[in-house]
């Protein structure tokens, strides 16, 4: 069964940056299952993934516009200590939710100064050209379920964790 839209994809991979250093892998871990054509991965992986089929293997090369994007400097800013709250810890690395006009977006701290914290609010690999080598592991139709959630769902249910029988589906219920 070929890879397209609405099909469940499980792939092996090994993500690296232009030097060649390792950013991310399965190795060791599950394989990654998404939900093909639904903006589950980044577009350009999901481009090249298309019309393969269970034990292809490829490498592929993604550049920051089929990605995670270019780097904006203007999401790079500043705020006070006390906008954290009192006695938390804030420390170059730590990652943080912000609720704004765009919703919930993840920052990055990325310098303190005294009072004054720097925050990086783009997404840790804008900019940067992925290298991938992936192998496509399984393919297979999505359920209903899957498909009106636009997510993949574990195989055995999403336990405890979640009420994914009301669409809403909590962290670390479904895959």
């Amino acid at each position: 069964m070929e890879v397209r839209k609405d099909r469940v994809v499980t792939i092996d991979y090994v993500l690296r940056d232009d030097s060649g250093k390792l950013i991310d892998s399965s190795a060791g871990a599950q394989p990654l299952a998404y939900l093909h054509g639904n903006e589950n991965i980044i577009p350009g992986l999901e481009r090249e993934l298309e019309g393969k089929n269970p034990g292809d293997s490829f490498s592929c090369s993604v550049s920051p516009e089929d990605a995670y994007g270019d780097r904006d400097e203007s999401l790079v800013f500043k705020v006070h200590k006390r906008d954290f709250g009192e006695n938390v810890e804030v420390a170059p690395g730590m990652q943080f939710e912000a609720h704004g006009e765009n919703g919930v977006q993840i920052v990055t701290v990325v310098g303190v100064n005294g009072d004054e914290v720097t925050l990086d609010a783009n997404h840790p690999l804008a900019g940067e050209t992925l290298h991938f080598d992936v192998k496509v592991v399984d393919v297979r139709e999505a359920t209903e379920e899957e498909l009106e959630h636009g997510h993949v769902h574990a195989e055995d249910d999403c336990g405890d964790c979640c009420d994914c029988d009301d669409g809403e589906c909590g962290e670390g219920c479904c895959d």
